[in-house]
């Protein structure tokens, strides 16, 4: 097992220690660390990975220095394009010691939303001439992967990839955290607004703990789960899911359950939903400045004016709680305010250790809100 510091001073010993990326699970211990050991520009938390890579290319061209780009596997999808077209020996040429989770790793048990991107982890990069090797456990083997490693980019101007397997990393809490005034539960909040929905109604889930609170609110209650998508994957486009459901079918509302990472992610969608402007479209946005799913590290969830965004994208109604009282205050008439409507409920950091998972297949949760939408 790798301390995690361990790993962050054997690479700055070998003069690497600029870090960005987007947290992962399997990478939580190591992201931590980071967090709690290197300068606030030293470790920038990217709003996706493409962007990151942009963050590393522009810290080489202006130092000269090899980055170092985290992320979960899931975010390689959003990597191929600068990887390919940005920092390839044919265009830019620019070195990245890429560390990637492998979630889905093949013969690991995970969720259905990694099996596949597991399966292609490696085949991908190879597909995209990327040298990488799986990081080793062993301290004294790690040594020698990150001096092959540094010396292949300073030789080549090449990325490289260490590919984590689950477990990798020795254990570390992050100490360090953004101030969260709020003491509203996420949980409670998203059962309140999924009571106030009504019965005819339908959401939108996005990544993470919010959909597993959501599917456990409709456990508890016997409802069902036929008027939910949970968006297991896909990090970011729960609100472009939502926004397709409700343009086609207007006799519906459809709330978005967002997340202030998720949306940060891919903020442009807010814009496409916002400009064409469906009536029953309602983006619920749960603001706890982390990403909660994976290890707790900071978003600028709380550093951004999410309703003036809004405004400025052009959304008709925009709103903000911090509490339940005003929460509560403004769930009896939402659904009379004009649409498409920005509600961001802000939320304190956390969520229960007992949480579960969806018991359903993402293809049993499909067919059911398909079957779901058809019904009168």
């Amino acid at each position: 097992m790798i301390r995690p510091e361990f790993f962050y001073n054997t690479l700055k010993g070998m003069g690497i220690d600029f870090y960005t990326g987007v947290p992962d699970s399997l990478l939580k211990d190591i992201c931590a660390y980071i967090t709690d050991h290197a300068e606030g520009k030293n470790n920038i938390i990217a709003a996706n990975e493409g962007g990151a890579m942009g963050l590393a290319a522009g810290y080489h061209i202006a130092t000269g220095r090899t980055p170092v780009v985290y992320m979960q596997n899931s975010g390689l999808g959003n990597t191929v394009n600068p990887l390919l077209s940005l920092t390839d020996k044919e265009v830019y040429n620019i070195p990245v010691l890429l560390v990637i989770g492998w979630r889905g790793e093949p013969g690991v048990h995970d969720e259905p939303q990694h099996v596949k991107q597991g399966k292609v982890t490696l085949t991908l990069l190879e597909a995209m001439g990327i040298r990488y090797e799986v990081m080793s456990d062993d301290e004294k083997e790690l040594e020698r992967q990150l001096a092959k490693a540094t010396e292949y980019m300073t030789g080549t101007k090449e990325a490289f990839a260490l590919v984590v397997r689950k477990g990798a990393f020795g254990k570390y809490k992050l100490q360090s955290s953004a101030s969260n005034p709020y003491t509203m539960e996420r949980e409670e909040a998203i059962k309140a607004v999924a009571q106030a929905a009504g019965d005819n109604s339908v959401i939108v889930s996005t990544t993470g703990k919010i959909s597993r609170e959501l599917f456990e609110y409709r456990t508890a209650t016997g409802e069902g789960h036929s008027r939910d998508f949970l968006t297991v994957g896909s990090m970011g486009h729960a609100s472009q899911i939502a926004l397709g459901i409700a343009l086609n079918r207007p006799e519906r509302n459809v709330y978005c359950f967002d997340g202030d990472g998720a949306v940060i992610m891919h903020m442009g969608s807010m814009g496409i939903a916002a400009s064409m402007a469906p009536e029953n479209f309602y983006h619920i946005v749960f603001n706890n400045g982390a990403h909660d799913s994976v290890g707790g590290q900071p978003t600028i969830g709380f550093g951004i004016n999410l309703t003036k965004i809004a405004e400025g994208c052009g959304y008709k109604t925009i709103i903000s709680v911090g509490t339940r009282s005003e929460l509560d205050n403004i769930l009896p008439t939402l659904t009379t305010l004009p649409a498409p409507l920005l509600l961001e409920i802000k939320v304190k950091k956390g969520s229960r250790e007992d949480l579960g998972r969806p018991t359903t297949t993402p293809v049993e949760n499909k067919e059911a809100l398909m079957s779901f939408l058809e019904k009168e």
